[in-house]
């Protein structure tokens, strides 16, 4: 059964001064990717040839994966093929078991969130510690990512401060940002210090050297394989690229677009084991892309970079927050891959869009985001899932505007409303009267007055 992205969308509305600032929040960083893709003469051409890039590689996957196996293979380091996400967790506990690891530290990856890696690796006895900041926060206050990017966002300072305090024993009242981030990084170091292995996710595979190309703010990627003996990285399929002259095209798109940066303080290349360390693994992940890849109205999707920008600059994810979506990945990004994943179980968020397509018009690899939700709207009636109220009131439109007389009389009779106590049109049979002002009716149609 799907889940309403209404109602939950409606809880979260509760706190409407929360709700401002989430919105002036993402809005902030849509404005700093507009500075920074203005700064940029050449930033349209960039965008045409990263899509066609994606397009070329993802047209001629199975050459670029075997390449790219085969250049990491002789660099010394193991691949590992997973058809799903029992499969990806089977693989990296048999190598974490094999190794005799305990405690692993691992930067951000959305991979091993699709695939419930922690609660597997964790109910076999393996510590699991996650070390991208804003991921750690979540971590320590057991919810989930609100955001690709930023993902505790969604939590103030003092949200941080309370959580710290008990999870941590810092100082009580202590909610200053500067002082948690130095307790937070204390902690971690201890982490990475006694961790018997480390795992990243990957932004990039380099199909031409095998390497594993991850962008980070913080470093703890570079932590999470420098200090511990074994390395093992996550990377789906879709991520493969041909070489290192395509990657120079991402690394400018991918930083501007997510948070206006001119790239990130962090792009650190894996290409083997280091010296004195057990040999590197990599498990390259399907779980139902290949699937995906034959959808010929849904494979664009795949050509998804993971900058988060269209979400930025969704007025609903702005306005309903990371948690009234039911897919673990929210905003015009989440409504699709949530589709492609389970559409009955995830239809309740198709709603969630204007169709004003700004999410597709920031895209840095031109997904048709916006017109592919249009797409899964049309499949609503035949999944057994489309809403029987909109569906009753797509009748009645359809019947006004089909008939000219009804049509006139409906729009000339319209302004009567206006006249209507209250409560008889401010109430819970008509929803836009909640949190807006309702419209008030001209007494003279539009097309009267362009027919006088």
């Amino acid at each position: 059964m799907s889940t309403s992205h209404s109602k939950l969308a409606k809880k979260f509305l509760e706190n409407q001064q929360y709700a401002d600032w989430h919105d002036s929040t993402f809005w902030g960083l849509r404005v700093k990717r507009d500075k920074m893709a203005a700064a940029v003469p050449e930033w349209e051409q960039l965008r045409e040839k990263a899509s066609q890039i994606k397009r070329h590689t993802l047209t001629n996957l199975d050459i670029y994966l075997q390449k790219f196996a085969d250049a990491a293979e002789k660099n010394g380091v193991e691949v590992h093929w997973a058809k799903d996400a029992e499969e990806f967790n089977e693989i990296v506990y048999g190598i974490l078991k094999d190794n005799n690891a305990k405690k692993m530290v691992k930067s951000k990856s959305m991979l091993t969130e699709e695939c419930d890696m922690n609660p597997y690796l964790e109910a076999r006895g393996i510590e699991v510690v996650e070390t991208d900041l804003g991921e750690r926060i979540l971590q320590l206050a057991h919810q989930r990512p609100s955001h690709i990017v930023v993902p505790a966002t969604h939590l103030t300072h003092d949200d941080v401060g309370e959580l710290f305090e008990k999870e941590l024993n810092t100082k009580k009242g202590d909610h200053d940002p500067t002082y948690l981030t130095y307790e937070a990084r204390l902690s971690l170091r201890d982490e990475f210090l006694t961790a018997d292995a480390g795992m990243t996710g990957a932004n990039f595979g380099i199909a031409e050297t095998g390497d594993i190309v991850v962008c980070t703010n913080e470093g703890n990627a570079d932590m999470s394989t420098s200090v511990p003996d074994l390395q093992i990285a996550a990377i789906g399929l879709e991520k493969i690229i041909p070489d290192y002259e395509c990657l120079a095209v991402f690394v400018r798109l991918l930083a501007r677009s997510a948070t206006g940066q001119p790239s990130t303080t962090y792009t650190s290349h894996f290409r083997k084991a280091r010296p004195g360390a057990k040999k590197m693994h990599i498990v390259i992940v399907d779980n139902g892309r290949s699937e995906w890849l034959a959808d010929e109205d849904h494979w664009e999707t795949l050509k998804c970079m993971r900058c988060g920008a269209c979400m930025n600059s969704c007025p609903v994810y702005r306005w309903s927050g990371g948690y009234s979506y039911s897919f673990f990945i929210p905003g015009p990004l989440g409504i699709n891959l949530g589709m492609l994943h389970d559409p009955k179980k995830y239809s309740g968020n198709v709603s969630a869009c204007t169709l004003c397509l700004g999410c597709q018009n920031v895209c840095p690899v031109k997904i048709n985001l916006g017109e592919q939700i249009y797409k899964w709207r049309q499949t609503l009636d035949g999944l057994g899932v489309a809403n029987p109220e909109k569906k009753m009131i797509c009748k009645a439109m359809d019947y006004v505007f089909d008939n000219k007389s009804v049509y006139n009389t409906a729009t000339s009779c319209a302004h009567i409303v206006n006249n209507l106590p209250s409560f008889m049109v401010n109430n819970g049979l008509n929803p836009w009267a909640y949190a807006h002002k309702m419209m008030k009716f001209p007494k003279k149609p539009f097309h009267k007055d362009m027919e006088d």
